[in-house]
């Protein structure tokens, strides 16, 4: 109940509290709801201005890293972002408050994005990095294309150029992504959380919208500068952005509704499941009462020392975790977005770009960056998410229709399943076209790409297949963590929702360094230091696809019998507060 909140929680003075017949659900909300809204798609500019094209700033001069390394730093990246994110929820609910944590995280996020404009400046990338690497000489037998090399040759492999600068900026912003993203979603929900299940929902479809919103201007905009007119002024305007969303954030202080740190679940989760595991078998009480469950052991109740309430909050934690679980492909498919996906892009033809132009003349040639089509994905949601949420999901609504969240995660799942199919087709033809009528020269930034001459038109499909994924799964995914989670547990629960996130991306990482094993082969083309003509991606791509498709069958499994679990759990209370 709203009278009922916390005694130390603050309330903005410009929400009355009255309430009309029939309000608005963000009315007295709307001043903190757009201050969270705008940190955020200023935020997401400044994401997606370090992600976007750092697949071609690492490619290009004089960094020159082979496609393999190139894709695996944004995967990386992601992955640390993500994985950081319970430590995030952790340090604000045990010690600093949403509101803090999330304003202190910023900062730190800011000194990560300055490495960027500093990489990216001569005179300042030489002291940072010292003088460019020469590259090793390559035997005979690394260069032939018609066979791998014998087991007695090594092909040597020139270190990243500037890779500890790169990973240390990569670093802190990851560190601040990461932190940010796992309380600033709560937070945002917490301003209309006594609004009621609907607010909540409305509110994270609109969060979402203002995210894409945020990546459309970034890719817009900052991915244009950064291929065609300079690297360094293109993450300059990134890093202005997150100062003027770190500059909105605490201007909003005035009109959030914030709260103090009241420790932390994850202090309390771990206690409860050490001792319910490393404690004996639990007591059978006098009680009548349903079989005990392991973690049973630990309540009061059962001889434990946690309370019931505290001990049934850990017990729903552990079955929400097999949906996050199931989510790890998806998310692995999902960052091929900005990584392979665009290593693909730049081995397509890319209007603008003219076989056998001399560098004068791109110059002048308007260039259609590469990093455009991740617009597909970012414009179709902006498109989406009003048509749900105004037309689609209250007819649903009314006709008793809508799915449950678990229901639409399974959608997204099998839409980013054929995504990754149809980037595996594609690239199939690529090759094709590659082997029989070769290749033709299109420089990006400072590369020379020895591209198929295949439009790179052809890639919208997997783009909008991505895009209509996220719509079902990711947005799904988010009100899922939220609203299954006890509501102590919330920060907790969407700390884990991106560190599950953060997995898969490390799988796709991972996956991409065993491909790339001389043993397997298909990532490992060492002949033009960046291009994947002598790769074979697509079976990549394919295998990705059939690793999300076993995961769909076992998510609808897993997605029906948790829905009966929690209607089951729902028809019982009512008989409770009868007794």
């Amino acid at each position: 109940m709203a009278e009922n909140g916390d005694a130390n929680e603050s309330t903005p003075l410009l929400d009355s509290g009255s309430r009309p017949p029939t309000p608005s659900v963000f009315k007295g909300r709307r001043l903190a709801c757009a201050a969270v809204l705008l940190a955020e798609s200023l935020e997401r500019i400044a994401f997606y201005g370090i992600t976007s094209n750092l697949v071609l700033f690492l490619n290009g001069r004089p960094f020159n890293w082979e496609g393999t390394q190139a894709s695996q730093a944004p995967l990386m990246f992601m992955g640390v972002t993500y994985l950081i994110s319970p430590f995030g929820g952790w340090l604000a609910d045990a010690y600093f408050g949403k509101f803090f944590t999330i304003a202190s995280s910023l900062v730190l996020y800011f000194i990560g994005m300055m490495f960027f404009p500093f990489i990216s400046n001569e005179d300042t990338r030489t002291q940072l990095c010292g003088e460019e690497m020469a590259f090793p000489v390559q035997p005979a037998e690394c260069l032939s294309t018609n066979s791998t090399p014998p087991s007695n040759v090594t092909c040597p492999i020139r270190s990243p150029y500037c890779g500890p600068a790169v990973y240390s900026g990569l670093f802190l912003i990851a560190l601040g992504v990461g932190t940010v993203k796992s309380n600033i979603t709560p937070f945002g929900a917490d301003q209309v959380k006594d609004r009621g299940p609907e607010a909540t929902r409305r509110f994270f479809n609109w969060f979402y919208w203002c995210i894409n919103l945020g990546a459309i201007l970034s890719l817009g905009g900052v991915a244009y500068i950064q291929q065609n007119v300079s690297f360094e002024l293109g993450y300059i305007i990134p890093t202005v952005c997150l100062g003027v969303s770190f500059v909105v954030f605490l201007l909003g202080r005035t009109v959030f509704i914030t709260k103090p740190a009241d420790g932390s679940a994850f202090t309390s989760m771990f206690q409860i499941l050490g001792f319910a595991f490393c404690s004996q078998k639990p007591k059978e009480p006098n009680l009548l009462r349903n079989k005990p469950t392991l973690l049973d052991n630990a309540k009061e109740t059962y001889g434990g020392k946690f309370p019931e309430e505290k001990v049934e909050e850990v017990k729903s934690l552990v079955k929400i975790l097999p949906v996050f679980f199931a989510l790890v492909p998806y998310w692995t498919v999902y960052f091929q977005m900005q990584t392979t996906y665009v290593l693909q892009s730049l081995h397509l033809r890319i209007p603008g770009s003219t076989p056998n132009s001399t560098a004068g003349s791109f110059q002048t040639a308007f260039r259609f960056p590469a990093a455009w089509l991740t617009m597909f994905d970012a414009v179709l949601i902006l498109m989406l998410i009003p048509l749900k949420d105004k037309v689609v999901d209250p007819i649903l609504k009314r006709r008793g229709l809508l799915p449950s969240s678990l229901k639409r995660i399974a959608v997204g799942m099998f839409f980013v399943m054929c995504s990754a199919v149809a980037a595996g087709i594609l690239e199939t033809k690529r090759l094709e076209i590659v082997k029989t009528n070769g290749t033709i020269e299109q420089t990006l930034g400072s590369v020379i790409y020895y591209a198929a001459d295949l439009p790179i038109w052809w890639q919208v499909p997997q783009y909008v297949l991505i895009g209509i994924s996220e719509v079902f799964a990711s947005i799904a995914g988010l009100e899922f963590a939220y609203s299954a989670a006890p509501k102590s547990m919330q920060s907790a629960i969407m700390g884990l929702f991106f560190f599950f996130s953060g997995i898969g991306s490390f799988v796709g990482s991972g996956l991409l360094a065993i491909v790339s094993l001389k043993q397997i082969g298909w990532m490992s083309s060492h002949k033009d230091f960046g291009n994947i003509n002598d790769c074979s991606l697509h079976y990549y791509f394919f295998l990705l696809a059939a690793i999300q498709g076993v995961t769909l069958l076992v998510f609808i499994i897993v997605s029906v019998k948790y829905d009966k679990q929690r209607s089951r759990a729902g028809s019982k209370r009512p008989s409770r507060a009868s007794l």
